[in-house]
């Protein structure tokens, strides 16, 4: 959801709580047919699941699961497109609606159908029939706010880009580089969705006039920067508001002991921009009906009712079960943001360079 998170797992939150997926196998491993009986999939550092669901996987599909972890969203990704002729895996996970055209006009996937598709909501099938990637998970980028200190400062909290600019907010925010953060871009693409082409850049002088700090990515925004953290290793930042994710929000009840009755954060709904993430069959892949049947997983029930508290994020697979707590604490946002994919392709790259220039220099 990258955040996708992009999205948004107890281990992008830097909490340590929920175990990822360790790697089981190699790459050699041959089954009696002498085929390989491990599948491989490449993915950002928030991929995350419960043990018991993945071993399910392995007794009913009888390949072994070995999971490479290629940091953010935007790195993943472009790593997987430079070494496409000879990929690191069979299945890449967490290309998202942010950055699916890059993917997708480099050929870095075969196209496949997955079993289960059908089930999947059509407002999410972003590739139409060609299938070349899947969906998987959806979940929103917006501002989040800590509680206690716009509380202990007598100050309403902002609730939409507008209020952002305003001189009572000035130096309390910090966002992610949009050209090396999968949440940094889609806030920028958030900015461009609200105030048109001609109108996100003078907003971005106006918010970099009121003093937003830029770093590198949602680990250092997140757990340094922001003062309503409390899953940073390091002292606690002095910003109050951050670009995170709508369910950074129950991530801070969940794992949180004891658990507040209310999560210490709050999210600007007017600040949010849809990520769906996906997942595709690798060209080139060594195991191709490896990676069909670990797609067809990614999109099965089981599947799907396991993301919500490992990966923070929300499924696509229609009747798939959200834990109560999940949604109590975060909410999907109410009027997210969104862009055409296509729009997308024709400007991020022309963006960034701007966004870069407008906000770096």
């Amino acid at each position: 959801m990258g955040i996708t998170k992009k999205r948004f797992t107890a281990v992008v939150l830097g909490l340590g709580m929920v175990g990822s997926l360790a790697a089981c196998g190699s790459s050699g491993d041959q089954g009696s047919g002498g085929g390989s009986k491990t599948v491989t999939l490449v993915s950002h550092d928030s991929w995350a699941v419960s043990k018991s669901v993945i071993a399910a996987f392995e007794k009913s599909s009888g390949y072994k699961v070995r999971v490479l972890k290629d940091g953010d969203a935007g790195q993943a990704v472009n790593k997987a497109i430079l070494t496409k002729d000879n990929p690191q895996g069979d299945v890449f996970f967490g290309v998202d609606n942010t950055l699916l055209s890059r993917a997708l006009d480099n050929g870095l996937f075969q196209p496949y159908e997955a079993k289960g598709l059908g089930q999947v909501d059509a407002q999410y099938q972003l590739d139409g029939d060609k299938h070349r990637v899947t969906p998987v998970d959806y979940g929103d980028i917006c501002v989040n706010y800590d509680k206690e200190w716009f509380s202990k400062h007598k100050l309403t909290p902002p609730a939409s880009y507008d209020d952002l600019v305003k001189a009572e907010y000035k130096n309390l925010l910090v966002t992610e580089n949009a050209s090396t953060s999968s949440p940094g871009l889609g806030f920028l693409l958030g900015t461009a969705a609200r105030y048109g082409d001609d109108g996100w850049q003078d907003y971005w002088k106006k918010l970099k006039a009121n003093g937003v700090k830029v770093v590198d990515g949602w680990e250092q925004a997140y757990n340094e920067e922001f003062s309503g953290s409390s899953g940073g290793k390091k002292a606690k930042g002095d910003r109050p508001l951050v670009v995170s994710y709508a369910s950074s929000p129950p991530a801070e009840v969940i794992y949180a002991d004891p658990k507040p009755k209310t999560a210490p954060t709050g999210v600007a709904d007017g600040t949010c921009f849809r990520q769906i993430e996906f997942a595709g069959l690798l060209s080139n892949a060594k195991n191709t009906e490896g990676g069909k049947a670990l797609i067809d997983f990614l999109v099965s029930k089981r599947f799907q009712e396991d993301m919500p508290l490992n990966m923070f994020v929300y499924p696509v697979v229609e009747g798939a079960k959200v834990p109560a707590e999940f949604t109590q604490y975060g909410p999907a946002a109410k009027d997210p943001g969104t862009m055409d994919p296509a729009k997308i392709a024709d400007n991020r790259d022309q963006w960034v360079k701007s966004w870069n220039s407008l906000v770096l220099r």
